[in-house]
């Protein structure tokens, strides 16, 4: 069974329509990548997997259940799901310590002393066991970008949530993120991501999707989209990224 269907989903914002019937089913352990201009929908429909967003047509099915009726509590669908932003939404009064152990204490109801343990497990994992007491204002860009996946990690997520994560780093950060990625996918996290990094979304992906003006206009294996797409959007949009030397 599929971790992730998404059949038909149309959002419009202000009588234009940012997605226009997206399809996509995300398996276990699998790694998507949306890539496509800003503004073609890939945000939005990050977000309406969350239900940050409510769709105005199509399902959505997480583990095989209907997260998008109505009557469906919306706070247990988030309990199952990580997601992370470009900005990185930490609390400044909050050290990275509390930041990371507040959702397993406050919303799945882990004691502190089993929150605390797993939170230094996971800064010890990815490179960060001795920022525990600092506070975000004391860290680099990409470490704080960083204590917020370690943040969505402690929930145990079912499924991850990347919205361009690396876009508000300065280039030499972006490296250290995109190794905590790599390494989720190598634990076999299933996730969705967004991003811009093209070269990291070829060598990570297990499936690409390419949106245009809301419409998913294309999907496949990375080498299948980046060297042989099917479609002229395809081609041009892979063109200009080529050009501008993000690849």
């Amino acid at each position: 069974m599929s971790v992730l269907t998404i059949d038909g989903v149309w959002k419009t914002f202000h009588g234009h329509s940012v997605l226009r019937g997206i399809d996509l089913e995300v398996d276990p352990h699998e790694v998507v990548s949306l890539i496509g201009a800003s503004g073609s929908g890939k945000s939005t429909l990050l977000r309406c997997v969350n239900l940050l967003e409510t769709v105005d047509d199509g399902t959505i099915f997480l583990d095989g259940a209907e997260i998008t009726d109505p009557r469906v509590n919306v706070d247990d669908v988030r309990k199952r799901l990580g997601i992370v932003f470009q900005s990185f939404n930490l609390f400044p009064h909050m050290t990275v310590l509390d930041n990371i152990t507040l959702a397993p204490r406050q919303v799945h109801n882990a004691g502190r002393a089993q929150a605390e343990e797993q939170a230094h497990d996971l800064l010890a994992r990815f490179g960060l066991a001795e920022k525990a007491r600092a506070y975000p204002d004391q860290l680099s860009g990409g470490q704080q970008q960083r204590v917020a996946i370690i943040r969505a990690l402690a929930t145990q997520p079912r499924l991850m949530l990347l919205d361009e994560v690396t876009s508000a780093l300065d280039p030499e950060l972006v490296r250290e993120v995109l190794g905590i990625i790599r390494e989720l996918k190598e634990s076999g996290m299933t996730m969705v991501i967004t991003t811009h990094e093209m070269g990291f979304c070829r060598d990570i992906s297990d499936t690409v999707c390419f949106l245009d003006g809301g419409v998913l206009v294309e999907q496949g294996p990375p080498e299948k989209i980046f060297t042989d797409p099917e479609h002229a959007r395809t081609r041009e949009f892979l063109s200009g990224v080529l050009e501008s030397g993000r690849f």
